[in-house]
């Protein structure tokens, strides 16, 4: 069962994020071997200006263990 949190900085229209969620079932239908309906894809938006506090910090840096993609920027 699969739960997917995407954090996006806010300026995504709901359409846009519709095919987000989209191509992100996809994939992980692909990979993890299950159905569309056991995933679940939650977005939440995030200022530019909290980004690097309530993203970069604690689910970045504070989370090398889980993070499998790392960013190619460093706003530190």
């Amino acid at each position: 069962m699969p739960h997917v949190i995407v954090k996006l900085q806010s300026g995504r229209s709901g359409q846009q994020k519709e095919k987000i969620a989209e191509e992100v079932t996809r994939a992980i239908m692909a990979t993890a071997n299950c159905t569309q309906d056991a995933v679940s894809v939650s977005i939440e938006d995030v200022e530019p200006s909290d980004w690097v506090e309530h993203v970069y910090k604690p689910d970045i840096v504070g989370k090398p263990g889980t993070l499998y993609k790392r960013p190619g920027y460093n706003p530190l």
